[in-house]
């Protein structure tokens, strides 16, 4: 049995990968890192945009406290640049082995090609292999650039079929 360790107290920390700026970190973030997570959720292009102001600090700290849940952000000039949400299923196949889900890769235009994200996703791969995941599942738009970067991490799309179901919105 895994032990159930908190993101934040796990010791997942990556020192920069070689195509990194030197001094970024990455790290699980806080309800502090509010404000540079607005700054994130703006740069995705989603076509509602995310909570801010006292509701998103809200559900951004009910995020925080999802069993299994953790935002990890590359912290960079005093500021988080990059960021994903990581949550980490329960599972009864594959031995009762968890699985784990990544959304809302997020990186500041300004601090692309920097390496940042491959930062981001390094360590919620740690991350997720340290809590005995047996596979990582994340989707990205159809016509997103980034299907390339997360193929070049090793993320495979011909394996499975993602498909979506939403809810209509309310009028």
């Amino acid at each position: 049995m895994v032990a159930k360790i908190p993101f934040g107290r796990c010791g997942v920390r990556v020192t920069p990968l070689g195509d990194a700026p030197a001094g970024a970190i990455c790290r699980p973030l806080s309800l502090s890192d509010f404000a540079d997570l607005c700054a994130l959720y703006a740069e995705l292009s989603v076509r509602i945009p995310a909570l801010t102001g006292d509701a998103g600090a809200a559900r951004f700290q009910d995020i925080l406290d999802h069993p299994g849940t953790a935002v990890f952000g590359a912290e960079l000039d005093g500021r988080i640049v990059s960021m994903a949400t990581l949550h980490v299923l329960p599972n009864l196949t594959y031995a009762g082995r968890s699985y784990a889900l990544v959304e809302n890769v997020a990186t500041l235009s300004d601090y692309r090609r920097q390496g940042l994200a491959r930062l981001v996703m390094t360590t919620l791969e740690q991350a997720a292999w340290s809590r005995d995941c047996y596979k990582i599942m994340l989707l990205t738009g159809r016509h997103n650039v980034a299907k390339g970067f997360y193929e070049r991490l090793g993320y495979r799309s011909d394996e499975k079929h993602g498909l979506v179901l939403r809810r209509a919105l309310p009028n």
